[in-house]
């Protein structure tokens, strides 16, 4: 957990998702070069954290990279449980709950000549998740990482932006997304939200980040 005002981490937040995702876009190609064709999302963000792991520049952001965390609920009684696996957490010490989390989903999946935007799993399964406080509990920024398989960020964003906005009683939204500055080719939104459990924000930051065009 965090020691103090929440709100006060954002800032430093939003400044490790820039620093972080600038790494990510430098390790890209190496990252690119070891997958399959057609690679599932689980594969994608293994590799990817495999590699900014070992990455000099990335370790300095980070206590521990971990692909697939798992954040701890406790019952009433004071049993610890599995509230899932997170795809990607930068923790910054030793505390584990005091961590940034990705959630990575692809987007513009080709598939026998169509392509399939997946904006609506990328809302309601991954978005959702921080607002229901599966995953990010008390923690005022969440990110969102996704990987754009065509190429096409700007229609990704279009679609992304477009499911937000049909599901935005669902994610809680509280007003309309706004651009981030992008990084080279990746686009970027932040979109804020209120959790229906406690009435807390939270801020989630978007990325997309495109593959190269077919």
């Amino acid at each position: 957990m965090l020691v103090g005002d929440p709100t006060q981490w954002i800032e430093q937040f939003r400044s490790l998702d820039a620093r972080f995702l600038d790494c990510v876009l430098a390790v890209w190609p190496m990252c690119l070069a070891v997958l399959p064709k057609k690679p599932d999302e689980d594969t994608i963000t293994i590799n990817l954290v495999n590699i900014l792991s070992r990455d000099a520049r990335a370790r300095r952001l980070f206590h521990h990279l971990a692909y697939q965390h798992e954040p701890f609920g406790y019952t009433a009684d004071g049993w610890a449980y599995s509230k899932g696996k997170i795809d990607m957490a930068l923790l910054l010490d030793q505390e584990r709950e005091r961590y940034l989390a990705y959630e990575c989903k692809r987007l513009n999946v080709v598939r026998n000549g169509t392509t399939r935007s997946l904006a609506t799993p990328y809302v309601l399964e991954g978005m959702l998740r921080f607002i229901t406080q599966q995953y990010a509990a008390n923690l005022p920024v969440g990110c969102m990482l996704g990987y754009v398989l065509d190429g096409n960020v700007n229609t990704a964003r279009t679609k992304v932006q477009a499911a937000i906005d049909t599901y935005k009683a669902e994610i809680g939204l509280m007003e309309e997304p706004t651009d981030v500055q992008p990084l080279g080719p990746v686009e970027r939104l932040s979109s804020l939200h209120c959790r229906p459990s406690n009435g807390s924000e939270i801020e989630i930051r978007h990325a997309l980040l495109p593959f190269p065009a077919a």
